[in-house]
């Protein structure tokens, strides 16, 4: 258990790392394979432990990794590959069981970053909801990342790293034996870590229970389905991929309308937005909270309204001075 996301995916990419040493000292430039959607953490990780993350490509229309482009970017300094499940961007789950063959033709170990959606994933699966494997059932997979205080709803933060057996898990272990105090020994990037953490995500994990997430992922699917249709049906909006799953990506269909502009109009009626580029869209992550009909009602009318009142503007394309923050 780690202090939120970016840390367990900073242990994998230490993790992958110490693995590379052991069994590939020759490696000097270690390099991860991702796609550009994957979680900016793993470039942090890449930027305190040395290992460069390289890009690969992504399908414009699905927004999934090209593994093809993934495939060609492998090459002698590869430690390991990332994907998503889902990334956040546009709530898209990468196709993970295909990478998986992937992995093991060239030897590498696979990482699935389930951050965002880990504790909610398995749920929408058994709701009926398609995309791909995306977990251990994967041959390839060695490790997957997800956020108990995302899906799992307990307080911040609490994280979850997993490995598939102990021999790749031991690699994310840090270990001294000459200091005269003992032998010092820790799993994550902290020393003494906060017990009261630990015992929420128990707590909360314990207390909801499977019927309880099972509950929470169907009321999650309803409020995003009616929140995106809201999208759909609003005129010069849509969505950048349209699939089941726990949030959605707003874009404008308009080009004379930016949506950022769109977003200054919904925050002055109480919604906060968040900006996001390459394409320029909203991302809408969906709670339970969500899931009261009138939140969907509202979501939509304010939506109209908001684009009305752009488009009426003699300066439709304000709100490009914004800037995407995650």
């Amino acid at each position: 258990v780690t202090s939120g996301g970016t840390e367990s995916i900073l242990m994998v990419v230490k993790a992958y790392r110490e693995m590379a040493r052991s069994r590939a000292p020759h490696i000097t430039e270690p390099e991860i394979v991702a796609p550009i959607t994957i979680h900016p953490a793993h470039e942090k990780g890449g930027h305190y432990f040395g290992v460069k993350i390289v890009h690969c490509k992504v399908d414009e229309t699905t927004k999934m990794a090209d593994l093809k482009d993934m495939e060609r970017l492998i090459g002698p300094n590869t430690i390991g590959l990332a994907l998503s499940a889902p990334q956040y961007c546009h709530c898209v789950v990468d196709p993970i069981d295909k990478a998986g063959a992937i992995a093991e033709k060239y030897g590498l170990p696979l990482h699935v970053d389930a951050c965002y959606g880990g504790f909610v994933l398995p749920y929408l699966e058994k709701l009926g909801c398609q995309f791909p494997t995306f977990d251990f059932r994967v041959p390839g997979v060695t490790t997957m990342t997800a956020d108990v205080h995302k899906y799992g709803y307990c307080p911040k933060g609490a994280s979850v790293v997993l490995f598939r057996n102990e021999d790749l898990r031991k690699h994310m272990y840090y270990s001294y034996s000459s200091w005269p105090g003992g032998l010092y020994v820790s799993p994550t990037m902290s020393g003494t870590r906060p017990g009261a953490n630990l015992v929420m995500a128990w707590a909360s994990l314990r207390s909801i229970g499977q019927n309880g997430y099972m509950q929470l992922a169907r009321e999650v699917l309803d409020a995003c389905r009616k929140m995106k249709q809201a999208v759909l049906s609003t005129d010069g909006l849509g969505v950048v991929v349209d699939v089941d799953s726990c949030g959605f990506a707003i874009m404008s269909k308009d080009p004379q309308m930016s949506i950022f502009a769109v977003a200054d109009e919904m925050e002055k009626r109480g919604w906060k937005m968040e900006r996001q580029n390459n394409p320029d869209s909203l991302h809408c992550s969906i709670f339970p909270s969500h899931a009261n009909q009138n939140v969907a009602d509202v979501f939509g009318q304010n939506l109209k309204e908001s684009v009305a009142a752009v488009k009426s503007s003699s300066t439709p394309e304000d709100g490009k001075s914004s800037v995407a923050v995650y």
